[in-house]
């Protein structure tokens, strides 16, 4: 047992690799801890503080959401309308990235640091002056008026990434398919779009899975008629037990875990790091 104490640890380790362990233990504890609390009271038939294991397990939470046709529709809701908005801010993007990553013009870098806007202050104030536009538009409450906030939400990722990934494309390769006879369309769809398709899937990830998280935009623009898991999961938290939220804050990270597993080629640290590269 003497091997394992701190004492015994610091000077086998060293002092510099011992401060590392400490800091990595940390971070372990910090990041996962609460996800292991959540799990486990999203098992939690009976709970009360200020205990720290839950009086009972079971699945009684996890029936009563899915007996909830309210909750249910939210859960189908969040879905269709992710797929929605990562089918439009795509159409909308794409051919923004590809301009933005294949000609030169005057005022391009500050263009592309535009899109920072949307995050680079409280987005509720932003929220807040999209809803007086669409007061008078007759967009508020309605699924138009969501999508339009959730794809202005993706729109830094829907182009920022996929312009460095048409950027990073030899145009001699496109020239050389010009040479055997393909049209500019053919050439795109042959040979410029299949390369870029890295970069396009790890921007779709994002604004998939922005648009399934988002809950202040739809609270504001979508209720009462728009009710995503999200806004339904304010409503639980405020309204049931504290083993209820759990479960739908369960539903919302496993689609986010399945898909970057998944994808897990494409969504990596050099990928994001070279679509946030910027020239």
């Amino acid at each position: 047992m003497k091997l394992f104490s701190p004492r015994a640890m610091y000077h086998t380790m060293g002092k510099k690799n011992f401060l590392e362990y400490i800091l990595f233990g940390v971070f372990i504890l910090f990041f996962y801890l609460p996800l292991l609390n959540l799990c486990m009271l999203a098992f939690a038939n009976k709970y009360e503080v200020p205990a720290v294991i839950p009086q009972e397990f079971g699945f009684k939470w996890w029936k009563f959401v899915f007996e909830q046709d309210s909750l249910v529709s939210s859960i189908v809701l969040s879905f269709v309308l992710a797929v929605l908005v990562t089918f439009i801010s795509m159409l909308i993007c794409i051919p923004a990235a590809y301009a933005l990553g294949r000609f030169q013009f005057k005022g391009k870098r500050i263009f592309l640091l535009s899109f920072l806007l949307s995050n680079a202050f409280p987005k509720m104030g932003l929220y807040i002056s999209i809803g007086v536009i669409f007061y008078r538009l007759n967009l508020m409450g309605t699924l138009p008026g969501v999508i339009l906030i959730h794809v202005l939400n993706s729109m830094m990722f829907m182009t920022w990434i996929p312009s460095n990934a048409f950027r990073s494309i030899h145009t001699q390769q496109e020239e050389s398919a010009r040479d055997a006879g393909a049209g500019p369309v053919r050439t795109f769809f042959s040979i410029t779009l299949p390369m870029a398709m890295p970069g396009i899937i790890v921007a779709s990830v994002f604004t998939f899975l922005g648009s399934l998280e988002e809950s202040q935009g739809t609270l504001l623009v979508g209720f009462p008629q728009i009710k995503t898991m999200p806004v339904e999961l304010y409503g639980v938290i405020m309204q049931y037990p504290i083993t209820a939220g759990p479960v739908l804050s369960l539903l919302l990270i496993i689609p986010t875990i399945v898909i970057l597993v998944a994808l897990r080629k494409y969504v990596g640290p050099e990928a994001i790091a070279k679509g946030y590269n910027m020239k």
